[in-house]
């Protein structure tokens, strides 16, 4: 990989208090991650994967270190400027796919830019709303949804389609970075394999720079970097 990278962190160190001493989460952690690959970090629970992806996602700070997303460095940055690239930059793949039991698929990703747009100040008309819904099918085809099954609910699909709605979901706003929790914890080994062979296509196709972290090592063979998570430290 010769671009530069779209994530970056280096000697990230973040603690926590535990009583009357404080635990290391991530000890001296770094890692860049270039566009349009991706990396997969394994490792058991506790191993600190999970304080990983909060420090690179910018919802914790770190003590020390530095993070930087498409070339800009979050550590001087105001919490409303931290918000502001989470939700340009940044596209977050959650373990369970919460999805609004009332809202078809199509509709979970025009609520989605509904909530950007409004937080950026813009007004969506008639056209607006036609590019949203032909922003969202072309999305939601992508991931392997087709026109009856984006108008479904959640109710009414699978686990790895709803898992399917969430990845669209994530890369809705086009962002630079995609972090992805567990997705296949919920799903069996044939549905969590798609899942990943779907996330490597996809991180190719939008360009990202992906980590996706699982404890599950027989899914990993679809990443282009494979790293190990033990003791906060990554390997």
């Amino acid at each position: 990989m010769n671009a530069a990278p779209a994530l970056s962190l280096k000697s990230v160190t973040l603690t926590y208090p535990d009583g009357d001493r404080r635990l290391t989460a991530l000890d001296a952690v770094s890692l860049d991650v270039a566009p349009g690959e991706l990396v997969a970090v394994a490792g058991p629970s506790g191993s600190g994967k999970s304080s990983l992806l909060a420090v690179a996602a910018t919802l914790l700070r770190p003590d020390e270190g530095r993070v930087a997303v498409a070339g800009q460095d979050t550590g001087a940055m105001s919490a409303r400027a931290r918000t502001a690239l989470r939700r340009e930059r940044i596209g977050i793949v959650f373990q369970q796919a919460n999805l609004l039991p009332s809202l078809t698929a199509e509709e979970q990703l025009l609520a989605v830019e509904h909530v950007r747009g409004g937080a950026r100040g813009v007004r969506s008309g008639v056209r607006g709303v036609r590019a949203a819904r032909a922003r969202a099918a072309e999305l939601l085809e992508s991931v392997g949804l087709d026109a009856a099954k984006r108008r479904r609910r959640p109710h009414q699909l699978s686990g790895g389609e709803r898992q399917r709605v969430n990845i669209a979901r994530a890369l809705s706003g086009g962002p630079s970075v995609l972090l992805v929790d567990e997705p296949t914890s919920a799903l069996d080994h044939e549905r969590g394999e798609r899942v990943v062979e779907l996330l490597a296509a996809v991180t190719r196709a939008h360009g990202t720079a992906t980590v996706l972290v699982t404890h599950d090592r027989a899914l990993l063979g679809r990443a282009d970097r494979v790293l190990t998570m033990a003791d906060g430290r990554l390997r």
